[in-house]
């Protein structure tokens, strides 16, 4: 649980740096870059070995439909994801939708994850998620809602996460997680 923890923090430190101590970061040029880049990537192969490494402690178990439910939200999640970077109408609907995308992330994980180690780590990411999405209001103030795109941005968005969707079960049903009940 100690990686779990530090590589949680480090999470949060590499990606608060630019919000909360902006003239250092500023100051330290492409090098803050780099310096936050680092910690996130540091965070995360702690998260990583740290949850690979939990003792698996539950405190819960959810009915079997909730595995659905996740299976759902997940498609969401990776489209809300996409949504960031995508240029149709569906972009204008949003002001974070990565982060949302990492919140229902979080929230379709824990209807299927009751344990110990993942109530850290997918609790954990959406408080993160949450806290970042009022941090950067509270920093840049009013949202400049973009323009609507065409349609076909949209489309795109749908067609590439639905074969993002199919390339993260691939990896999950490789790691030998199953993500579909049965």
């Amino acid at each position: 649980m100690p990686l779990l923890l530090s590589g949680i923090g480090l999470w949060w430190v590499g990606h608060l740096f630019k919000r909360l101590v902006p003239d250092l970061r500023q100051g330290l040029g492409n090098a803050g870059k780099g310096i936050a880049a680092a910690v996130i990537l540091g965070g995360l192969v702690l998260i990583i070995l740290g949850y690979r490494g939990a003792t698996y402690s539950p405190v819960y178990v959810l009915p079997a439909w909730s595995w659905h439910l996740n299976n759902l939200l997940m498609l969401f999640s990776v489209i809300l994801f996409g949504m960031g970077s995508s240029k149709g109408k569906l972009r204008a609907w949003l002001r974070h939708p990565m982060l949302t995308g990492v919140l229902v992330w979080a929230i379709a994980h824990l209807l299927v994850n009751g344990d110990v180690a993942s109530l850290v780590l997918f609790g954990s990411m959406g408080i993160w998620s949450v806290t970042e999405m009022l941090v950067i209001n509270a920093k840049e103030g009013p949202w400049d809602r973009p323009e609507p795109g065409p349609i076909s941005g949209d489309l795109r968005l749908l067609v590439i996460g639905l074969v993002l969707y199919g390339v993260i079960v691939g990896i999950h049903t490789w790691l030998g997680v199953r993500p579909f009940p049965g």
